[in-house]
């Protein structure tokens, strides 16, 4: 009799797991960004598969690449920011229509404009500027009005910010810093920094406003400029060097991905400490959240792969290798069904965007973009 359940237990799971990789019902869209050739493409993923729909090019002088880096749509997916930080020497955010690609304006903002978001009401974009090449000084993260194309100001945070997210309810922006190995809370009532957070393993402790460089102490150098997330640590090294900074749906927690020591720490918001941090994969790099609160996926630039982690317990559910190398960003769909994922690719090699159903947890669809393929966000409804 329990064999016989056991059997039919079985075969209920394996039939649930065939029904998760069905075919969509519909299509779904994700605009994906190759910094080496300056191309944004549409890529589309339904019943026929994972395709690319159209590409166009981005930038000023076509012998000059531009580098699009950071990728954001608005929320009614009318129109895809995009920001490029090889500049001379700055970068900019461009703004596109998302129906026939028509270039709507474009605002020079600081040093290598990288990740961006754009604000609930559609009205802001935060784009932080990494200054991925200049001098190792305290940077920014600028703020846009998307209409007029004007930045209303640029905040002075930390060196090397990334991972521009805002929290759903708008009031929040985060970022990381990863040669101070901060996060820093911007409230976007005031556009100033409200709270940091030290990340450095052993040191973890959080403070009101921007914290000065006596308050975070000597430590260890956090990251070398030049490997972007790609070099291990070295011997002792405790430094978290933070890539991404992703708060939970209800804005009571924050995710910050510890690039270097290969951890997710989880800081409360409310509190403003430090609740856990668990281990991910090797290079841990960027970071998104379900809109139910319930999986957290995180892509591993150093470990060639995906992880899909319970949101609640930090359990790694699923660690699911890419097709290359070099994997970069993440985009969940507004109904929680799938995970767009972009992978870089080494030299010459093609950048790869694929396709993770969330309910199989199993990578269901591969498609070859341009090369360096960073950047990625997906249109809020179907097309």
């Amino acid at each position: 009799m329990r064999r016989t359940l056991a059997v039919g237990a079985a075969l209920a799971l394996g039939a649930g797991a065939a029904r998760a990789q069905e075919p969509p019902a519909h299509d779904y869209y994700a605009w994906v960004a190759s910094e080496a050739v300056d191309k944004l493409q549409l890529v589309r993923f339904g019943p026929a598969g994972l395709t690319i729909e159209r590409t166009h090019t981005v930038g000023i002088l076509p012998t000059d690449p531009d580098g699009p880096h950071g990728v954001a749509l608005a929320p009614d997916g009318d129109h895809l920011f995009v920001s490029t930080g090889h500049g001379t020497p700055f970068g900019s955010l461009w703004k596109y229509s998302t129906r026939d690609d028509r270039l709507e304006g474009r605002v020079e903002l600081g040093l290598f404009p990288a990740t961006l978001q754009v604000s609930p009401d559609g009205y802001l974009a935060y784009v932080v500027n990494f200054n991925l090449h200049g001098d190792m000084v305290p940077s920014s993260v600028s703020v846009v009005a998307t209409d007029e194309m004007l930045e209303v100001t640029r905040i002075p945070t930390c060196v090397m910010p990334h991972g521009s997210r805002l929290n759903a309810q708008g009031t929040k922006h985060y970022s990381a810093c990863m040669m101070d190995d901060e996060l820093v809370e911007i409230d976007t009532r005031s556009l100033a920094v409200s709270r940091t957070f030290l990340l450095r393993k052993g040191q973890e402790r959080g403070m009101a406003g921007a914290m000065t460089a006596s308050a975070s102490g000597p430590g260890v150098p956090a990251h070398d400029a030049g490997g972007h997330g790609m070099e291990p640590p070295k011997p002792g090294n405790v430094s978290c060097s933070p890539t991404w900074a992703q708060p939970t749906p209800d804005g009571r927690r924050v995710f910050v991905a510890c690039n270097k020591a290969s951890e997710i720490a989880e800081i409360d918001a409310e509190r403003w400490t430090l609740t856990r941090r668990f281990p991910a994969a090797d290079g841990v790099y960027n970071l998104a959240v379900t809109h139910d609160g319930r999986l957290l996926v995180a892509t591993n630039k150093r470990g060639q792969s995906v992880s899909v982690f319970d949101a609640g317990t930090g359990k790694e559910l699923k660690r699911l290798p890419t097709k290359r190398k070099v994997v970069h960003g993440v985009a969940i769909t507004a109904d929680d069904r799938y995970a767009f994922v972009s992978v870089e690719g080494i030299g010459s090699e093609p950048g790869t965007v694929e396709v993770i159903d969330l309910r199989a947890l199993a990578t269901v669809a591969t498609v070859d973009v341009g090369p360096m393929a960073g950047g990625i966000d997906v249109l809020p409804a179907p097309r």
